[in-house]
């Protein structure tokens, strides 16, 4: 794993890089968000969508609602890189939808975008 950091607008955003699996349950997630605030001192951090367990992305698992409850309740804004239209399922869509359209966690398509949501997130 490799963290890099950008300032933009004179805000720092961690982009969290890796060839792995990086958040598999809730604990992963929390020990994720305690090296990136460890090792930046940033609470705001992008990360690929294969940094996520695939079960994520199957709400009746419950495991998405768990891990993003610990970054709101944590204060680390995310967003999450990747092509997310291979997803046919309508919650989850809706699921996503709803959670660009907050200010803690954003479902984006590239890095920029990602950097651009979290700089702007209030």
């Amino acid at each position: 794993m490799n963290i890099r950091t950008e300032t933009i607008d004179e805000t720092v955003v961690a982009f969290v890089e890796s060839d792995e699996v990086l958040i598999t349950d809730v604990q992963s997630a929390l020990d994720l968000m305690a090296t990136v605030r460890y090792e930046t001192g940033a609470d705001r951090m992008a990360l690929q969508k294969a940094a996520l367990d695939e079960r994520f992305f199957v709400l009746s698992s419950r495991l998405a609602g768990d891990i993003l409850q610990k970054f709101v309740n944590y204060q680390m804004k995310v967003a999450i890189v990747g092509d997310f239209s291979g997803y046919s399922s309508k919650p989850l869509r809706d699921f996503i939808c709803e959670s660009n359209s907050g200010h803690h966690v954003f479902f984006v398509s590239s890095e920029a975008e990602a950097a651009q949501k979290l700089a702007r997130a209030t």
